[in-house]
């Protein structure tokens, strides 16, 4: 019998783009799958969407609202697949991702993860450029994991496909977390595998620029989770391999989050800061571009983050205000 794939999707309040996500779950080419969205706590018209979809390989569960990674937890639950296939409800398969990725893990066995090309999109599917990037390429779990907080590399989640021994193994989502609770999770996932294996015309398309999103929030709420999924991260990877390197690459992704955090989130910059200490401190610098850096030459990154800090907020304001003149 061929292995079966259990394609889940959390929801909540996508009704732009959750029939797409479902057309493109149910094109695969590869066909013993099974849907399973939950709606968390929906209240736009996402849910009454997802009904129309049900069927006998589309399962709809509805729950309160408790977040992304309790909606994808109740759907690991109900699934029933040999493979794990996540999709956020406004991302997208291309049509033989599944299958395609499959096939790889017929020749290497279900102890690795394997991965796929992914590209971003704002308005349509057809707008994305698949630029190969330093994490497309097989590697053990510690290079993958060094290479992403080094380079500061991402992998979306639909981009993945895991096996259920491996997805078992790794345990579920950590419902406290919300921004980066999918770094944590698959940073789990990966140092339970023998590896990451790389399948090259897997396409995802991830799409950005949805109000939406967790990604871009900057709630004390947000940071608060970015800062405690990056502790369990660096904490997992210390407890796999701790050497002088490992402890570099942990005390740089924790004075990334400084840099780009500050000044806000005073508590959690203090803890960050006691992290990138105990780990041996960090040699990386801060981006920004020419006026940032011309200023921080001069009085410090500290004060330059400030004023930038100012001139955004300034910016933000003056376009609002423009805003509502053009709107009358």
């Amino acid at each position: 019998m061929p292995p079966l794939v259990s394609i889940l999707i959390p929801c909540y309040n996508c009704e732009l783009w959750l029939a797409e996500a479902l057309e493109s779950a149910l094109a695969q080419s590869w066909k013993n799958i099974e849907v399973i969205v939950v709606d968390d706590g929906s209240t736009d018209s996402s849910l009454a969407i997802a009904k129309t979809f049900e069927s006998h390989d589309v399962k709809v569960i509805c729950q309160p609202n408790l977040g992304a990674s309790a909606a994808r937890n109740k759907a690991l639950k109900e699934a029933k697949g040999d493979f794990i296939q996540y999709l956020d409800a406004d991302d997208i398969l291309a049509p033989n991702k599944i299958e395609l990725q499959l096939g790889l893990f017929e020749t290497i066995g279900s102890d690795y993860v394997v991965a796929g090309e992914w590209a971003r999109f704002y308005k349509t599917p057809q707008e994305s450029q698949f630029i190969p990037q330093p994490l497309w390429a097989d590697m053990t779990p510690i290079d993958w994991l060094t290479c992403s907080y080094e380079g500061h590399w991402m992998m979306h989640p639909a981009a993945w496909l895991v096996s259920r021994s491996i997805s078992e193994q790794a345990g579920p989502w950590n419902e406290s977390l919300s921004l980066n609770d999918d770094g944590e999770y698959f940073s789990r996932v990966i140092l339970r595998s023998k590896g990451v294996k790389f399948c090259w015309d897997a396409r995802t398309y991830y799409r950005s620029g949805n109000s939406n999103s967790l990604s871009g929030s900057k709630s004390y709420p947000a940071l608060k989770s970015a800062f405690l999924s990056l502790e369990l991260e660096t904490s997992n990877l210390l407890d796999k391999e701790d050497n002088s390197r490992i402890r570099q690459v942990c005390a740089t992704v924790l004075q990334r989050f400084i840099y780009e955090v500050y000044p806000d989130a005073p508590d959690l910059l203090q803890k960050a800061e006691a992290k990138v200490q105990e780990f041996g401190g960090s040699n990386i610098q801060p981006l920004g571009g020419p006026v940032f850096q011309f200023l921080a030459s001069y009085i410090g990154w500290k004060k330059a983050k400030k004023i930038q800090k100012i001139f955004y907020q300034y910016g933000y304001i003056q376009l609002r205000s423009k805003a509502k003149i053009a709107n009358g």
